[in-house]
């Protein structure tokens, strides 16, 4: 219970702080998340890769690669929660969205807000404790079961990361859903509004 009541304190804390500072930190946080989505599409080629020159190298040439599939376990929560908080500034987690869609556009934002609100504490609460799991890892020098034995905190270490930084882009929702012209939200761009020019130019005049 103490430590929720820390997370609590923190999470007022920095709320107030990203507040503040909703232009910067929005474009510190933008900065940040399309950096670790390419590291993350990145890693999900190489593990393409990875995977297949393992394939090869087992059947072909009797030759497996050690500790690849315990290496590519690890790599699933670095690509999943490297790239998280981009996805959800595009708004693209699925969501149940059917009777919100249909609420008057004034309830929508407040709906929104409140959903955006609990998943402030939600991801803080989680980012807490996967950070304490992690430092217990990194604590240990944890490895996998088998040779050659690879370090488990560095996957784990983006668990929190991920949370965390969703938290933080979930507080700037709230602040654009609060005053849009105080923080317009100007440093998410969409994937729609870069597709656009680009669909307008393809088309021909009637």
């Amino acid at each position: 219970m103490q430590e929720l009541l820390y997370v609590l304190g923190a999470v007022l804390v920095a709320g107030i702080v990203i507040t503040i500072t909703a232009v910067r930190a929005g474009a510190i946080l933008g900065t940040v998340e399309r950096a670790l989505t390419k590291g993350s599409t990145a890693l999900i080629l190489f593990t393409m890769c990875f995977v297949s020159a393992e394939i090869v190298l087992r059947h072909f040439f009797n030759s497996p690669i050690q500790g690849h599939l315990e290496l590519t376990s690890l790599f699933v929560p670095v690509i999943v929660f490297a790239a998280v908080s981009y996805t959800h500034s595009q708004n693209a987690h699925v969501g149940m969205t059917l009777v919100v869609d249909n609420l008057p556009k004034s309830i929508q934002n407040k709906v929104e807000f409140v959903t955006m609100f609990f998943t402030v504490l939600t991801c803080a609460v989680l980012a807490y404790f996967s950070f304490k799991f992690t430092y217990a890892e990194w604590e240990i020098d944890n490895v996998t079961e088998t040779p050659p034995y690879w370090l488990t905190w560095p996957s784990a270490a983006f668990i929190p990361l991920g949370y965390g930084l969703l938290a933080i882009r979930s507080i700037l929702k709230m602040v654009n859903l609060a005053a849009p012209d105080y923080y317009p939200q100007d440093d998410v761009i969409l994937a729609d509004e870069l597709l656009a020019p680009e669909s307008k130019s393809n088309e021909t005049p009637a």
